[in-house]
């Protein structure tokens, strides 16, 4: 009996049926994987985004596989060769490689050397050889001598290519192969003779070989990449003789004839290897592949999560610095909701050296505009400008940061940014963009599309569909977690709250535009399109601060509005009086407000929001320094302990940003004292952390680093 895809997913997810049924049904009828895990967890038992998205996905690649099994049986039915048995085999089948197996047998062919065969009239020939009973093959194959068919041993020959095919389609040596290469498979990578010089970079893999399941992904990411720009040859493999043996016990009869057994034994080994080895070894290289491909994403997500939720500086008044040698440091002075106040150009570092120009310029707009924090990109020129900044002598207390720059030249050349400020060239656009990275890097971020933000690795060479479900995915669990306020965010920012989407958050924005500010959270409802099911999905992920009603600068779903007005009321108290109330709060007996539609995770999660409205989850920026000290790559020493900040994670270790052109590399074994398998367990991106360096290479412009017996104390 075949199971049905909820059961299948409840299996492997190991997740109860009727929860996945749930969040099925709820994603069937337009809720968002956002909104589920909110605000229907009694319905899927708590699911979060992640399992919900695990579903979805295994939903959609099992409809696929129904579409499949439904093609196949139409195929095998019309040939009039589909049994009982059959039927039930390809209805049981739960992966891809499995089900074509046994469609192998039937699917159309084109002329192969066993079709020939066939229609020169030698199928029951390769029938008597295959019962291995015929004690002389050349006597009887010569009865099937004739115009195409030159001698007995061509007849032979043509009566082993259709064995071939019959050992080649045989479902039981298929698999037996397929399992040996999962289990044993080795990937052996060389260099392209010849491009030894031209392959420098991946001179690691010029000799590889190793048990392909062990193979880490960027390993193996990066000998594809090799072998797709022609400079490195890759093969995986396994042991053909042993295999050849393996196979031969199948279809060799103990009590067979020996002549007959032999040429059937000969067929099994030009059968493996011409027809079953071609079609396995990319099997198991595309699902090597796809593995690889799936961890490289799980690392690009994490950290562009961690990377999302950055700590935001907040709304105030902020300068955005974009430094520069030649063409001197672009600056622009922005208000406490971002919108650009004015723009200049310093040139403070060489070739220039306008140091008095620039301090002038820099105090003077500082008092003008009162601004209260720097922000100053981490590209060239950034330590000799984030120097001569940290030497001026402020009106007033001004906080400095040093910014990741990643993917501003991005944004500022986007429609995007073109839309935003139409009358101003990309260098304005780009220091408008790393100043309000300071202030919130999620609402400029989700600006730049992902891949172009510095963080992952491979992300060009894997899926990329996979990526992009993925990281839109990931983008759009980072804006809801965190809300928007309606009245201040941009369009691309709207545009990932939970059932708003581009074209309604364009008509979000318009309306804001026609009318002021919204009021509250209700008035949504009056922006055009914008209906009941889309305000149900994206009411609980918005803000609006100045609205009269304090619930809707919360994540309280308007649905759950007057429940909250009768705890405040069986609690003698206004709704405004309740929230913030820890006190009153903590007396409510949630027991008595369980309904059958309403259960303690939703009312727990209420709780959380009243006591402390409005949280944002994220961690408050916090200045940093470099090491003044370290200026080129050139004053490294071996054992000198700096301070650095994390800018990339890796499965084979962080990249850290120690205020140098070339970041450093903490490879997984630096770590820490004890085994661990990614950085990911370890560090967050953007973390600041105390590193010893351990290596310089001066050469190859490389620096080592390691956590390992270094004090975090020291961090700034």
């Amino acid at each position: 009996m075949s199971l049905s895809a909820t059961e299948i997913i409840a299996g492997e997810l190991n997740i109860p049926e009727k929860h996945v049924v749930a969040a099925l049904g709820l994603l069937a009828e337009g809720s968002t994987i956002p909104f589920i895990s909110r605000y229907r967890k009694e319905a899927t038992g708590g699911l979060d985004e992640v399992e919900i998205f695990a579903i979805q996905q295994r939903f959609d690649a099992l409809q696929e596989l129904f579409k499949r099994k439904e093609y196949i049986l139409q195929t095998i039915e019309s040939q009039g060769k589909l049994t009982d048995e059959l039927r039930q085999r390809i209805d049981a089948a739960k992966e891809f490689a499995a089900l074509e197996d046994l469609y192998l047998p039937y699917k159309p062919k084109r002329r192969t050397r066993a079709q020939i065969a066939r229609e020169n009239g030698l199928e029951p020939l390769a029938k008597i050889i295959m019962s291995q009973r015929c004690a002389d093959p050349k006597k009887t194959a010569a009865k099937y001598v004739g115009e195409n068919v030159a001698d007995a041993g061509a007849a032979i020959a043509g009566a082993s290519d259709i064995i071939a095919e019959w050992v080649s389609e045989n479902e039981t040596a298929r698999e037996r192969v397929r399992a040996t290469f999962r289990r044993s498979a080795v990937l052996g990578c060389k260099v392209v003779k010849g491009k030894e010089e031209e392959a420098a970079n991946y001179q690691t893999y010029f000799k590889v070989s190793e048990p392909l399941n062990r193979c880490s992904s960027h390993r193996y990411l990066a000998m594809r990449r090799g072998e797709a720009e022609g400079l490195l040859k890759v093969s995986v493999g396994i042991d053909n003789d042993a295999m050849v043996e393996r196979l031969s016990r199948i279809f060799l009869r103990k009590d067979g004839l020996k002549p007959s057994a032999a040429i059937v034994e000969d067929a099994v080994r030009d059968a493996y290897k011409r027809l079953i080895v071609p079609s396995i070894e990319t099997e198991i290289s595309a699902e090597a592949k796809e593995k690889a491909d799936d961890a490289a994403i799980k690392i690009f997500a994490d950290s562009l999560h961690q990377l999302l939720l950055g700590a935001p500086l907040g709304p105030k008044r902020t300068m955005g610095i974009d430094p520069g040698y030649r063409t001197g440091c672009k600056v622009v002075c922005l208000d406490e909701a971002g919108a650009l106040l004015c723009h200049d150009v310093i040139y403070p570092t060489p070739p220039r050296n306008y140091t008095l120009d620039a301090e002038k310029r820099l105090l003077n707009l500082v008092e003008r505009y009162d601004i209260e924090a720097i922000a100053i990109g981490n590209g060239t020129a950034s330590r000799e400008t984030e120097r001569f900044v940290r030497s001026l002598r402020f009106p007033h207390k001004v906080e400095v940061y040093v910014v990741s720059e990643n993917g501003a030249s991005v944004y500022s050349a986007s429609q995007i940014a073109r839309d935003e400020f139409p009358d101003y060239d990309v260098t304005v656009r780009g220091a408008v963009s790393i100043g309000r990275r300071l202030m919130d890097p999620l609402a400029e971020l989700v600006k730049i599309d992902p891949k172009s933000i510095g963080v992952g690795q491979y992300q060009h060479d894997v899926d990329q569909a996979k990526l992009k479900r993925s990281l839109d995915m990931t983008v759009e669990s980072c804006v809801n977690s965190v809300g928007v306020n309606l009245n201040t965010a941009s369009r691309r920012l709207l545009s990932y709250v939970s059932g708003i989407g581009d074209a309604l958050a364009g008509n979000i924005v318009a309306y804001r535009e026609s009318n002021g500010n919204f009021s509250s959270r209700g008035e949504l409802l009056k922006v055009p399109r914008l209906g009941a099911k889309a305000f149900e999905q994206c009411a609980g992920f918005i803000r609006v601060p100045e609205s009269d009603n304090i619930l809707d600068n919360t994540a309280v779903h308007p649905e759950r509005y007057s429940l909250v007005e009768r705890m405040a009321a069986d609690a003698g108290l206004s709704v405004g009086e309740l929230v913030s109330n820890n006190e009153s709060i903590g007396k409510i007996d949630l027991a008595g407000y369980v309904t059958d539609e309403i259960g303690m995770p939703t009312l727990n999660d209420i709780i959380a929001e009243l006591r402390k409205p409005g949280r944002d989850p994220r961690e408050k920026a916090a200045e940093f320094r470099f090491d003044d000290s370290v200026r080129e790559i050139e004053d490294l020493r071996e054992g000198m302990v700096i301070p650095g900040i994390v800018n990339n994670l890796t499965d084979f270790g962080a990249f850290v940003d120690i205020g140098l052109h070339e970041s450093g590399l903490i490879h997984v074994s630096q770590l820490a004292d004890r085994r661990v398998r990614s950085a990911a367990e370890v560090l967050k991106l953007h973390q600041h952390v105390m590193v010893k360096v351990i290596s310089v290479d001066l050469g190859r412009r490389r620096i080592g680093l390691s956590l390992r017996g270094v004090d975090q104390s020291g961090v700034c």
